[in-house]
């Protein structure tokens, strides 16, 4: 049975799709669904969802059932006292998430198979849901002997480690993505029944009890519940939950309860609860106006994006509770990085500019994007990272799943919403965010607008963007000037450029120069748009040499390299060296050449280096060579070995080689050094 099901996800027929877009609503600025946004399939990111529909779906599905993740659901809707409860208490979330994925999926390419298998795995889950709404498969299963983490009754242990709240989020995060790509209840009723229960029994209301949530996630699931029913109990309920968080038994840093959320002003704890948290903080913002929140979240924004956050875009010093380390703790080769939180990342970004409009929350969310996670996921989508290093002396490697399966089935999820974070309207003004080839249809000011985007953004900075309106209408297009082109690696002084290059951008309508208004990191151009207008924007992309703050001692004496949005690192199979034995030149000249054939396609980067070692005397020994960059989301694809992101500059950040004489050496100019192999 299972081995049919994962063959009938790969060889699923496809057809076009005609389910209509649900209107999210309620924010000040409205993200453009992933149901109105196609992107194309030879591209970029068409080639990375591609890949997630037809390789790490069907893998996660596959997992559900050989890992007994479905298995679980069919217990739990026939318990027994001889049923042992193991695994994780968050096991469901892997199923939840998986089909969430998979709605995106098939809102790209519509799969009738596809569909009727996930129906049938949600007649499965509903027939685990007890008739009060409770679903909880480590308790339900067998009431008697749950499992560790769950406690002798419901919600006894929801601050520590049962995770019924946190099973609740992700459930209604996929209720609603499977809600609004297919139009069917059957998950949404699921989802808005066990809400139900928890909302019936946890709250301020006599009789019911004060709790919150042990991992936080809930608070973004019932805002955006919210946002598709109108039931303003549920946004009620996520607001009840992180206005609770620091008031009842738990008050601990790892899980961010060490004071009220409204008075917390700096990142700590496990770095996934702590964005999942502040997503459902901005969801409150933006939802409520409320003065305090927004206050808050923005201090917090400041804290992670001057101090705690990855040029890479990752987040998560510690692998001890995976976790924020203190300010300007950010070590390489032990960086957590974990892709959760690359991905929590994303969504807390997204949210700050649907509230505020800015584009420096899309200039973080890009570089945590093509560098932070997707990094975490083979370029084949079969592979995965759980941390994220920036740097590796040949101990990592991808794995195909996971105990503790929460990167696997959250890519699966995440890479195919990418569409929804493409474009935004509010008003009269028409957001650009993110560049890739793409059609859309949306509604601005209520008046329908077709787009059409050609580029081959991240490799060069030129984007064709076509607008069809119905007919002629007036409105302001916001095309993102991202920050690497105006010189602000992040929106703080985190991280700076130290080469001394000024890039420039170029915006034509119809191939003529025009006026356009700088606002908020937006080249806003108002004018009576026609059917067929079409704007040019270029980029000028160099690649760019980057030191951090004096604070981050880790980077002391590095630099980065990087082109556009990509960071780029140096990896074994390409250099005849030990990485970790160079030392860059003060002024380095890069040469950029495109590689087809390499890693399903990438540019890759050029310069002059010098390699050192000692000899067996302790003589130390230099010779120039080649240096060959790859983009850090490509690396650990040809085997272990080393990598390094943030290269030496001075000579104290080199780890020279030892005993190069006794293991190859070559002739170059008059010193004899280590020579290599691939």
């Amino acid at each position: 049975m299972r081995k049919k099901v994962v063959l009938s996800l790969l060889a699923a027929s496809v057809i076009s799709s005609t389910y209509a877009a649900t209107e999210p609503g309620f924010y000040p600025i409205t993200p453009i669904q992933f149901t109105q946004v196609k992107v194309k399939d030879a591209s970029f990111w068409g080639d990375r969802i591609k890949a997630n529909r037809e390789v790490t779906i069907p893998l996660a599905f596959n997992k559900c059932e050989t890992e007994g993740r479905i298995e679980n659901f069919v217990k739990a809707a026939n318990p027994s006292c001889e049923y042992k409860v193991g695994g994780f208490s968050f096991d469901d979330t892997d199923v939840y998430k998986t089909i969430e994925g998979a709605s995106y999926a098939m809102q790209t390419k519509a799969d009738k198979k596809l569909s009727k298998y996930i129906d049938s795995v949600l007649t499965i889950v509903s027939k685990a849901q007890e008739p009060d709404g409770y679903l909880f498969t480590s308790r339900t299963m067998n009431p008697e002997k749950p499992h560790d983490w769950a406690g002798s009754e419901r919600w006894c242990k929801v601050e520590e480690l049962s995770h019924e709240f946190y099973n609740l989020g992700h459930m209604l995060e996929g209720a609603v993505a499977h809600y609004r790509a297919t139009g069917k209840r059957n998950f949404l009723d699921i989802a808005i029944k066990y809400a139900d229960c928890i909302n019936n029994e946890i709250g301020n209301a006599p009789g019911k009890q004060i709790k919150v949530p042990g991992h936080q996630i809930a608070e973004m699931g019932l805002a955006k519940l919210y946002t598709v029913t109108g039931e303003k109990k549920y946004l009620d309920l996520a607001k009840f939950f992180l206005d609770q968080r620091g008031y009842t038994s738990r008050k601990d840093l790892y899980s961010q309860a060490h004071k009220p959320v409204i008075e917390q002003d700096e990142a700590v704890g496990h770095a996934v609860r702590a964005v999942y948290m502040y997503s459902g903080m901005a969801d409150i913002a933006a939802l409520t106006g409320d003065s305090a929140y927004i206050t808050a979240i923005g201090k917090l924004w400041d804290n992670v994006v001057s101090k705690k956050y990855y040029i890479t875009g990752g987040i998560g010093a510690t692998h001890h509770g995976e976790a924020f380390g203190a300010n300007y703790e950010l070590p390489n080769a032990t960086a957590y990085c974990e892709t959760c939180a690359a991905i929590g990342n994303v969504y807390w970004n997204h949210r700050l500019f649907l509230l505020h409009g800015d584009s420096k929350y899309y200039d973080v969310l890009e570089r945590t994007l093509y560098n932070g996670v997707i990094s975490g996921v083979s370029i084949d989508g079969g592979g995965f990272f759980y941390p994220n290093p920036l740097e590796s002396s040949g101990n990592y490697e991808r794995k195909a799943w996971f105990g503790c399966a929460c990167c696997p089935s959250n890519v699966s999820r995440f890479i195919p919403s990418l569409p929804g974070y493409i474009y935004a309207v509010k008003d009269e003004s028409l957001y650009v965010n993110l560049f890739e080839s793409n059609t859309a249809e949306m509604k601005v000011n209520g008046k329908k607008v077709k787009i059409t985007q050609e580029t081959d953004y991240p490799w060069n900075g030129d984007i064709n963007i076509t607008i069809s309106p119905a007919g002629k209408q007036k409105f302001a297009l916001k095309v993102r000037v991202p920050g690497w082109v105006q010189g602000s690696v992040v929106p703080s002084d985190l991280y700076t450029y130290i080469d001394n290059k000024s890039l420039s951008y170029d915006i034509k309508v119809n191939g003529s120069k025009i006026e356009g208004e700088m606002i908020d990191g937006y080249f806003t151009i108002s004018r009576e748009w026609k059917k067929g207008d079409k704007v040019s924007v270029n980029f000028e992309m160099q690649p760019r040499m980057v030191k951090a703050h004096e604070k981050v001692e880790a980077d002391k004496g590095r630099v980065s390299i990087e082109r556009g949005p990509l960071v780029y690192c140096a990896e074994w199979p390409d250099n005849n060296m030990s990485v970790l034995s160079l030392l860059v030149n003060k002024n380095p000249e890069f040469t950029v050449e495109n590689k087809p054939e390499l890693l399903n396609g990438v540019n890759i980067l050029k310069t002059t280096v010098q390699s050192l070692g000692y000899t067996s005397e302790g003589k130390l020994m230099t010779r120039d060579t080649q240096l060959t960059m790859i983009p850090y989301y490509a690396w650990a694809h040809r085997g272990q070995g080393e990598m390094i992101v943030w290269l030496p500059a001075q000579v104290n950040a080199v780890k020279p080689m030892n005993n190069v004489e006794n293991i190859k050496t070559e002739t170059v100019g008059t010193n004899e050094f280590f020579g290599g192999s691939n």
